[in-house]
C-alpha cells in the first residue's frame, strides 16, 4: 500500500510538471485588430531574460549533406550565442557576438574567425547578431514598428508586411494570437531568387516564458537549398552559462 501510494504521488508531480510546459490556448482565434496593436503586442512579448541554456536536436540538408545531431546551445541576451554540435563527438563549436562569427568544425578540420558573411551565405540573405538572436527566439528579424504595417488575418494568423515595401525584398511576419510570438517569418527577394523562410510551429511555456520547442528553416537560393529543423529538450533561463571558446591548433581556415 505505501508504495501505490507513493506512485500515486510520483504521477500527480510528474503530471503537474509537465503541465507547467504547456499553458498555451492554441484555440484562441484572431479577432480583427490594428496593425498597429498587433506589432505593439509582439514586441511586448519579446524575450526578457538575460542567459538561455538548452539542449537541442537538430537535423540539417543541404542536398549535398544531412545528418542529425544533438546542439548544445548558450546564449547571453545581446552579447553573444555559443552553440556546439554532437554525434558521439564534437562535431562543431560556434561563438557569436554582435561584431564576430566563430565557428570550427572537428570533422574537416576547418575553422572560420571573421564576420557574419559565413551566415549570410548559409541563409542567402543579410542578417546581423540581433537578427539571429531574434530569429532563435520567435522575434521578427525587422523592427515591426520601426516602418507603419498593414494586417491581414491569414490561417489564424495576424500577417503584417510594411506598408512601404522594402526596394530589394518582401518580408512577412505571421504573428500567433494566443501569445503574439510569430508562427512564420519569410524575406523574399524576387529579383536573385533567393528565400528565407522560417516557421515555428510549436511554443510551450517555460517558468513562465514562452519559448520555440520547434523552429523550422528554409534558405533558397539560385542552385542550392538549406533545411535546418530544431526541437527543443530542454531549457533553463538565468542561469551561469560558460561560453568559452578557443580554435584547436592545426586546423586550416576557411576564406569566404
Amino acid at each position: 500500500m505505501k508504495f501505490i501510494k507513493c506512485f500515486v504521488i510520483f504521477v500527480v508531480v510528474l503530471t503537474a510538471c509537465k503541465t507547467k510546459k504547456s499553458l498555451i490556448d492554441s484555440s484562441v482565434l484572431a479577432e480583427e485588430m490594428s496593425a498597429k496593436k498587433v506589432a505593439r503586442k509582439h514586441v511586448a512579448a519579446n524575450f526578457d531574460k538575460k542567459t538561455v541554456d538548452a539542449k537541442l536536436k537538430a537535423s540539417f540538408n543541404n542536398g549535398k549533406l544531412k545528418q542529425s545531431f544533438s546542439v548544445s546551445f548558450k546564449m547571453k541576451k545581446d552579447e553573444v550565442i555559443w552553440l556546439k554540435g554532437t554525434k558521439f563527438i564534437t562535431l562543431f563549436k560556434a561563438k557569436i557576438t554582435p561584431t564576430s562569427v566563430r565557428f570550427y568544425s572537428s570533422l574537416n578540420k576547418t575553422y572560420f574567425d571573421g564576420d557574419f558573411s559565413m551566415l549570410q551565405k548559409i541563409l542567402g540573405t543579410d542578417i546581423n547578431f540581433n537578427q539571429l538572436q531574434n530569429l532563435l527566439l520567435g522575434q521578427s528579424l525587422m523592427n515591426v514598428k520601426k516602418k507603419k504595417q498593414e494586417v491581414i488575418i491569414q490561417n489564424n494568423s495576424y500577417v503584417l508586411s510594411p506598408n512601404e515595401p522594402e526596394k530589394l525584398f518582401d518580408i512577412f511576419f505571421s504573428v500567433n494570437p494566443s501569445h503574439f510570438k510569430l508562427d512564420k517569418q519569410s524575406i523574399v527577394n524576387s529579383r536573385k531568387n533567393q528565400r528565407l523562410d522560417v516557421v515555428y510551429p510549436l511554443y510551450n511555456v517555460f517558468d513562465g516564458v514562452v519559448f520555440p520547442s520547434e523552429i523550422k528553416i528554409k534558405a533558397k537560393q539560385p542552385g542550392s537549398f538549406t533545411n535546418i529543423d530544431f526541437s527543443l529538450r530542454s531549457v533553463e533561463f538565468n542561469t551561469d552559462v560558460n561560453t568559452s571558446f578557443s580554435i584547436p591548433k592545426g586546423y586550416k581556415q576557411i576564406k569566404i
